[in-house]
C-alpha cells in the first residue's frame, strides 16, 4: 500500500477544500486532514470496503476541523458542526445536490461521534476510524507500518499534539455542552501525547 494507490479527487469541490484548508488552517492541522484522508482510504482498502463516494471523503477529511480556525469557529455550535456547515457552503458552489451537501455535513459531524456504523455511514466509519487513529492513536495496527511511515514523512504530525489539544481544550470551555468537552475529559492531552504515531516520525 503507497500514498500513489489514492489519487486526490480532481474536482473543484476538491481543490476548493485543499485551498480553504491551506488558506485557514495552520500546517499542522492541515496535515492532520490529509493524513486522515489517507488513513480513511487505506481503512477501506484493508477492509475491502466497496461503493465509497471517494470525493466525499476526502472534502470531508480537508475540512473536518475547520470549524476550530478563528474565522471559522461558531459562539454556540461545536466545531464539528461548524466546520459541516463550511462543508456545505464549498459544495454549494460547486453545484453539489442538497442531498448530497447534507452527507458531506453528516460525515464531518459524525467524525467525533464514538463510533459510527458502516452500514449507517461508511464515508462517516471511515473518517471517525481514520481521525481516531491519526489524533488518539486508536487502532494503529490496522494499517501497514510501511504505509504509516510514508505517510507520515510527506505528512508530518509537527505541532499537532500541542495545537489540537490547546483548541479542543479552547472550545471544551467556552462551549461545554459540546463533543470538545466529552473528548477532552476522556483523556485527549493524554492520548495525543502517547499516540503511537508521534514516535514512528
Amino acid at each position: 500500500m503507497r500514498i500513489d494507490d489514492f489519487p486526490v479527487p480532481d474536482s473543484a469541490a476538491a481543490r476548493g477544500a485543499l485551498e480553504l484548508a491551506t488558506e485557514y488552517q495552520s500546517a499542522a492541522i492541515t496535515a492532520h486532514a490529509i493524513r486522515s484522508w489517507l488513513w480513511a482510504e487505506g481503512i477501506a482498502a484493508v477492509e475491502g470496503r466497496s461503493g465509497i463516494d471517494h470525493e466525499l471523503l476526502y472534502v470531508a477529511a480537508l475540512l473536518h476541523d475547520i470549524g476550530t480556525v478563528t474565522e471559522y469557529d461558531n459562539h454556540t455550535v461545536s466545531y464539528e458542526h461548524a466546520g459541516g456547515h463550511v462543508a456545505v457552503a464549498l459544495t454549494t458552489g460547486a453545484r453539489w445536490p442538497a442531498s448530497r451537501r447534507q452527507r458531506a455535513l453528516d460525515v464531518i459531524v459524525r467524525h467525533n461521534w464514538p463510533s459510527v456504523d458502516p452500514d449507517l455511514d461508511l464515508e462517516g466509519y471511515l473518517l471517525e476510524r481514520a481521525t481516531g487513529l491519526d489524533i488518539t492513536g486508536s487502532r494503529p495496527d490496522a494499517l501497514p507500518e510501511e504505509f504509516l511511515q510514508e505517510v507520515l514523512s510527506a505528512h508530518p504530525r509537527g505541532t499537532l499534539a500541542a495545537e489540537f489539544g490547546a483548541c479542543v481544550s479552547d472550545q471544551a470551555a467556552r462551549k461545554p455542552t459540546t463533543s470538545a468537552r466529552r473528548l477532552v475529559e476522556g483523556g485527549l492531552i493524554r492520548k495525543l501525547k502517547e499516540n503511537p504515531l508521534e514516535r514512528m516520525q
